[in-house]
């Protein structure tokens, strides 16, 4: 039996799910909860077909609106083929990708519509539902986190290939820009370590520059520094009347003063 999901052929057998279909298919319909029915990844739209499929189950009433279920909408977890006949399928996904394609403005707005409703009208009976399944075990939760860990990479596979079969133009030059950036990396490495080189030599020079410019300054503020001790050792010498001077000072009053060398002009004839 042959169905259609997103206009892709799958091959099924009654009895099977819809998620299963497209999982075995590569028709990626999307899912993150591993088929518990609470994270309306795998929500898709029944075009033709509906007949074919099983009544809702307790969970996609809880969480789907009436306003969507007009619509076709289903869980591809809960939903299983039960008659043959033609069954079409578009997955959310998809759906959303060709209103936004065709540029079909109302059509967005009635989709954000929807959705929103459904959101806000289902919530509460959506997490209801969750609890009660826990309480009765029929939900484990420690069975689900794991569920959704490896649900993430089929829901990331269907978000990589609606993004490239939206902008097929896209692959080479992103291809290009992986490439090119690595390049640009590798050159820009390579450039950096000779500056680098030169800086870290000409801040050495600067630094070198800067200690011998500094040398003097400081040199003439120590002699300038000895100086003012000095007097003011004198000073106190003065006021103490020679009983106290300031440590390591010259006292210009009871040390030697310095020797005049007296200059004499010598004229020859």
């Amino acid at each position: 039996m042959i169905i259609y999901i997103n206009d892709r052929p799958c091959e099924v057998q009654v009895g099977d799910l819809l998620l299963s279909a497209a999982k075995n298919n590569k028709a990626h319909i999307g899912y993150i909860c591993g088929g518990n029915g609470f994270c309306q990844s795998c929500f898709v739209y029944v075009s033709e077909g509906a007949e074919l499929l099983s009544p809702p189950s307790a969970e996609e009433k809880a969480f789907i609106s009436d306003k969507l279920f007009q619509e076709g909408g289903r869980l591809a977890c809960q939903s299983v083929i039960v008659k043959e006949g033609t069954i079409r399928v578009l997955s959310r996904a998809e759906k959303l990708r060709r209103i936004v394609l065709g540029l079909n403005v109302p059509g967005f707005i009635t989709y954000a519509q929807t959705i929103g409703y459904n959101v806000v009208n289902q919530l509460p009976s959506g997490v209801t539902n969750i609890v009660s399944r826990v309480r009765e075990g029929k939900l484990n939760p420690v069975d689900s986190i794991g569920k959704i860990a490896s649900g993430i990479g089929p829901a990331s596979l269907l978000a990589a290939n609606n993004f490239f079969e939206t902008f097929s133009f896209m692959q080479a030059p992103i291809g290009l820009v992986a490439g090119a950036a690595k390049g640009v990396f590798d050159t820009a490495s390579g450039l950096l370590q000779a500056p680098i080189g030169l800086v870290a030599g000409g801040a050495k020079g600067v630094f070198d520059t800067a200690s011998g410019l500094l040398q003097a300054p400081i040199g003439l503020v120590t002699g300038a520094a000895k100086g003012v001790f000095d007097n003011t050792s004198g000073l106190l010498c003065s006021v103490t009347g020679g009983k106290l001077h300031l440590p390591g000072c010259n006292c210009p009053i009871h040390d030697d003063p310095p020797h005049v060398i007296e200059r004499i002009t010598i004229k020859a004839k």
